[in-house]
């Protein structure tokens, strides 16, 4: 079957996934562009339900699995990726969770950083008023971003304020410290006290309000677009500047970015432009700075203590109006992210949730048919070696190597047959399940369950009498597998690392036949295989 004409060889081969080209557990490249040949082609292709094979002109041989190439949607620092708001879209409520939630719930965890990437923001309710604790608020996803400021920063008023910030007086929508390149792309806020009058909060959604400018005045966002404008900053301990516009586009002209202060702009250095295109740019910002401050575009609301407001730095403008210091006390303590942890998080957060669904499935699914002859289906016997696993007090990485030892058996249809062609040694469910495993678990998962089956050929020559207690089934198998050892294949397994490991393993396997003992459900180990999976 020729390839089609739309897969260019290099770009195909570039992407092959195989463990020769990638490495499996985190699918980085094994060889550089360079080392492809010259007149790369292929000269064979075969297609069907489980993907694309290839056969290349310099002999090898690659599988795209089904599906491999689906489509990336839009870059998700842009505005095709969010969710543009006015202040009446919240009238229901906030986007966020309570913080004992977040810690213990993954799913809610995801939720609330899902909020911060779509909507710009999300609110965290019940954080310990207690300083310090917005640190450990950015650190349930990511990494604190030191800045002048430093690790974290105080909001309340000072005696000598080297900000705006750190006074009462009401603060204009803006974005904070666009005079850094890069900016922190994430703000977090969490209050401690707030008491007096006024001080309530305020965020415009920055992307909302360039959408508008574009549709109300292509050439005033046109002009904002592509006009640096030079940002400074400077205390007795540091002077910080760039020039970046106000709206930052990617590549194919999507809002990617605002940076937005008043405060900071130092238009001086504008002074190089014509008059005529100095009044255009400045119509071009009056006109912005004008939608920025419709009352519709504004959500206000009031942060209690213990409440923590999560925001996107790069999109959203955050404002304050003032308030009454004598008559009470505002106090939030406040600390810069980046998105790329916080999605990064996400990301594995949904993709931890995806394969623990697929592994699910296959107990479900495949793992509720009748297993190679025994009195238990695949799936009981998987969950009853993991629970004696968990009986024995075994590491949790242990438990999961019992509990997912024989995937390999699935394959989308009946559970593979033991012995290969022509009756040869073709039992390889222990590697096939290890290479399942090995891009999500770690090897202390991985080497056992590849090598329990190698671990009863071990048994039966190291220890009298154990192929005596294998079931029909496991001494049916046995000889597809190889046979027991010979004293020197049982001398090199006994001094693997992985080797009293895969034995644990076996000795659960071979125990967790029994169709009256009771039977844990899948649903029971997902905390563990969640958190070997993040570890």
């Amino acid at each position: 079957m020729p390839v089609p004409a739309a897969s260019h060889p290099y770009w195909l081969r570039d992407n092959c996934p195989c463990p020769e080209c990638r490495a499996p557990r985190g699918g980085q490249k094994l060889f550089r562009i360079g080392d492809l040949p010259d007149g790369l082609a292929a000269v064979e292709a075969t297609e069907d339900a489980t993907g694309l094979t290839v056969r290349w002109s310099d002999g090898h041989r690659s599988h795209y699995p089904a599906g491999w190439n689906a489509p990336a949607g839009p870059d998700e620092r842009t505005e095709h990726a969010k969710r543009l708001w006015e202040a009446a879209d919240f009238a229901r409520g906030l986007p966020g969770a309570d913080w004992a939630a977040y810690l213990a719930d993954p799913e809610e965890r995801a939720a609330v950083l899902a909020s911060v990437l779509r909507s710009g923001f999300a609110l965290l309710r019940g954080v310990p008023v207690e300083e310090r604790q917005v640190l450990r608020v950015a650190r349930s996803f990511g990494y604190v971003r030191e800045t002048n400021y430093g690790e974290l920063f105080d909001v309340r008023v000072e005696p000598d304020p080297a900000n705006l910030a750190f006074t009462s007086a009401a603060v204009a929508p803006h974005t904070d410290n666009p005079y850094r390149d890069p900016v922190p792309t994430l703000q977090l806020l969490h209050c401690l006290r707030n008491d007096c009058p006024g001080g309530d909060s305020g965020l415009v959604d920055g992307f909302r309000a360039a959408a508008l400018l574009r549709a109300e005045d292509p050439a005033a966002f046109d002009l904002l677009a592509r006009t640096p404008v030079p940002f400074r900053y400077r205390d007795r301990g540091v002077e910080l500047s760039v020039e970046k516009p106000l709206i930052g586009l990617d590549p194919r002209g999507a809002v990617r970015e605002v940076r937005f202060n008043d405060r900071s702009t130092h238009t001086a250095a504008l002074a190089a432009l014509a008059p005529a295109d100095l009044d255009a740019f400045y119509a071009a910002h009056r006109r912005f700075a004008a939608i920025v401050l419709r009352p519709e575009l504004r959500l206000d609301f009031r942060l209690a203590p213990g409440d923590c407001l999560l925001f996107d730095n790069t999109r959203l403008l955050h404002a304050r109006t003032a308030f009454e210091p004598g008559d009470g006390h505002r106090h939030l303590q406040g600390c810069y992210a980046d998105l790329d942890a916080l999605s990064s998080t996400l990301a594995v957060l949904r993709r931890t949730t995806a394969v623990l669904d697929e592994l699910e499935a296959l107990f479900e699914g495949e793992g509720s048919r009748e297993y190679l002859g025994e009195a238990v289906t695949l799936a009981a016997h998987m969950l009853q070696a993991a629970a004696l696993a968990r009986a024995a007090g075994a590491p949790p990485a242990l438990v999961a190597a019992a509990l997912l030892h024989d995937i390999g058996h699935c394959r989308g249809g009946a559970p593979e047959a033991a012995a290969g062609p022509g009756g040869r040694p073709g039992d390889r469910h222990g590697e096939s399940a290890a290479a399942r495993l090995a891009p999500h678990f770690p090897p202390a998962v991985t080497e056992p369950v590849r090598l329990h089956v190698a671990a009863k050929r071990y048994l039966c020559t190291a220890e009298p009498g154990y192929a005596d207690l294998l079931s029909p089934a496991s001494v049916r198998t046995l000889a597809a597998q190889g046979g027991p050892m010979t004293p020197d294949e049982a001398a090199a397994f006994a001094a693997h690392p992985s080797g009293a490991d895969a034995v644990a393993v076996r000795r659960w396997d071979e125990a967790a036949k029994d169709p009256a003992a009771p039977t844990p459900s899948f649903a029971e180990f997902r905390p563990l295989l969640r958190e070997l999976m993040s570890s």
